[in-house]
């Protein structure tokens, strides 16, 4: 998952995200690294994200952080504030204003390879998925089969039913069982978990069909298995841009060696700046 602590489309849309080419009214932040330049443009449809992430950039509030998490064929994430004078080996991703940024879900922006998305925290801490008013990711990820796709429905329906079950765990004043059940979820003790479940099964489905199941469409699937990706997080996280040149940039510090925590080993600092067309 893409939280703020370390704890939580086919030839022509490739085309989009590995050229250049802008039309003359597009929003575009150059993003420089050690690595090369990365372009980013910011959709209009997400319009607090794209004007918070605007006024940043023109403060220089992003000059000299760092990619402080970065982990192969899945993103790279920037934008902690406490990165700037950060030691080596120094446990980053808490840094962040006093402010976040409403959720604002557009189901057309999936997390295809190359979008541009806010880091948040947690569910447990932050049920309404507000943003993180400056954590950004950059999605890498990979390409999916078919069957990959299904257990990722799959993993993505445990993870919800679990919280489901917490959440009512937590309204019926049942404590001891839910910290008993966050160590299930913590071990990953996934015999107990399931077995935790299906004692409140019926209460957990009924919420769960509410709720409108995660399920990836054939367009997702058309997306996922050509450009690839990183479909759990849809629906989940804002995403707020795409990168219109410098995958390859992507690549390279998303394949840079790294500590336990996702650090890298070797500090990537980044400039920002919009681009005048």
């Amino acid at each position: 998952m893409i939280y703020m602590k370390n704890l939580f489309f086919v030839s022509v849309l490739a085309g989009i995200i590995l050229s250049c080419s802008c039309k003359p009214r597009e929003t575009l932040v150059s993003i420089n690294t050690p690595y090369g330049e990365i372009v980013v443009k910011l959709y209009d449809s997400t319009v607090k994200h794209k004007e918070n992430f605007i006024n940043l950039v023109k403060s220089g509030f992003y000059d000299s952080l760092l990619f402080h998490r970065v982990i192969g064929k899945f993103m790279i994430q920037g934008g902690d504030q406490t990165s700037r004078k950060a030691g080596p080996g120094v446990l980053l991703g808490d840094g962040d204003t006093n402010y976040t940024i409403p959720f604002e879900y557009v189901p057309a922006y999936l997390h295809k390879r190359g979008v541009l998305a806010a880091a948040r925290e947690n569910d447990d801490e932050n049920p309404l998925m507000a943003s993180s008013a400056t954590q950004f990711y950059i999605v890498q990820g990979k390409v999916f089969t078919n069957d990959e796709l299904n257990a990722v429905e799959l993993k993505v329906e445990r993870r919800t039913k679990q919280y489901i079950l917490m959440n009512l765990l937590k309204k019926e004043g049942k404590e001891d069982e839910l910290a008993a059940f966050h160590r299930m979820v913590d071990a990953r003790d996934t015999a107990n978990i399931r077995m935790v479940i299906g004692k409140y099964s019926n209460a957990v489905e009924a919420e769960y069909l509410r709720t409108k199941p995660f399920k990836i469409s054939d367009e997702q699937r058309r997306v996922y298995t050509t450009i690839g990706g990183t479909p759990h997080l849809d629906g989940a996280y804002t995403v707020f841009g795409e990168v219109v040149c410098g995958m390859e940039v992507v690549d390279k510090i998303a394949a840079v060696k790294t500590d336990t925590n996702d650090r890298p080993l070797e500090d990537i600092r980044m400039t920002m700046k919009l681009v005048k067309k």
